[in-house]
């Protein structure tokens, strides 16, 4: 069993920070990078940097999420979920909206470098991953509230992500780029429908609109379903298409894993679910790491090579 940390500990921040989260942020870059490679246009000084940065947006969103949860309501000593620092008391509300507007302005620091390689596409990149970040739980539309959230994490997690880390190391958007988006983006939402369909009863009580909450459980498991499908549908595709070498295939190891978790979410409910979080979690990142793999692999088959110098 977790031990809970001491309040204002370096253990609360981490905690506040959900490193299992961050895989989410790590995986658009490694397989952006992939796809820069593929096109013979990976420099590996903006995409380090990109990695950088989408961590800690990732950080800031995670602290943003906790305090505006908790102002709003849906984080009570009834959830099912995780601890949440602010909820818990292991952080005060103040403590983590610095935390949130520290980790942003370090990522903004990032993105004066990614401007400068990649040109103003950036900046559009940056402020609105930022604004999205907050107006997940924040502001008075939050998306989370509103059925959007799903959405969101697909549209950042995603195409924003992959493609915005293969224009600031190759200056190019193959067509490869914006396939390649679709299993980290559908795999991160797929975290999202777990916890949504688990935190359905606390969410209904605080008037969280989530898909989960707006069409039921069984929309839910099918949402998981089709997104998973849909990441594993697309390595085929590439091949079928020839964007991709047969290597591109090796994600399909994780079938097992897949089969799985879908198992799992059909079968429990309430905190029963949280370790179909974990491991909806791992799956993005074993996925990720090799459907990365595998187009850098068939890239240098086929001879491509990085290009240009590091920025």
């Amino acid at each position: 069993m977790t031990r809970t940390p001491q309040p204002g500990s370096l253990g609360a921040w981490i905690l506040a920070s959900r490193p299992p989260t961050l895989g989410a942020a790590v995986v658009p870059v490694f397989v952006g990078g992939a796809c820069a490679f593929a096109v013979d246009g990976l420099r590996w000084g903006p995409v380090l940097v990109a990695l950088f940065s989408a961590i800690w947006i990732q950080i800031g969103t995670n602290f943003a999420n906790d305090v505006f949860d908790y102002e709003k309501g849906a984080d009570t000593e009834d959830r099912l979920g995780p601890t949440r620092a602010v909820q818990a008391g292991l952080l005060t509300a103040e403590q983590v909206r610095r935390g949130m507007w520290v980790s942003f302005a370090i990522a903004f620091v990032g993105g004066l470098y990614l401007t400068w390689a990649g040109g103003w596409p950036l900046i559009v990149i940056g402020v609105a991953s930022i604004l999205s970040g907050i107006a997940y739980t924040g502001g008075p539309y939050p998306l989370g509230y509103n059925g959007l959230g799903d959405v969101f994490v697909m549209i950042f997690f995603g195409f924003v992500a992959v493609c915005g880390t293969v224009w600031v190391s190759a200056l190019t958007l193959p067509e490869l780029a914006w396939w390649a988006s679709i299993p980290p983006g559908a795999l991160a939402t797929a975290i999202l429908v777990v916890n949504n369909v688990r935190d359905r009863p606390t969410d209904i009580l605080v008037g969280k609109r989530t898909l989960a909450v707006r069409f039921g459980r069984g929309a839910g498991i099918a949402e998981y379903v089709l997104l998973v499908a849909a990441s594993y549908a697309t390595p085929v595709l590439l091949l079928l298409r020839g964007l991709a070498g047969p290597w591109a295939l090796l994600p399909l190891l994780t079938l097992p894993l897949g089969a799985a978790e879908i198992r799992r979410l059909t079968t429990r409910e309430g905190p029963a679910l949280n370790p179909v979080l974990v491991g909806t979690a791992r799956l993005l990142v074993v996925f990720g790491v090799l459907f990365a793999a595998g187009l850098t692999v068939d890239a240098w088959v086929g001879g491509a090579g990085p290009g240009g110098p590091g920025g």
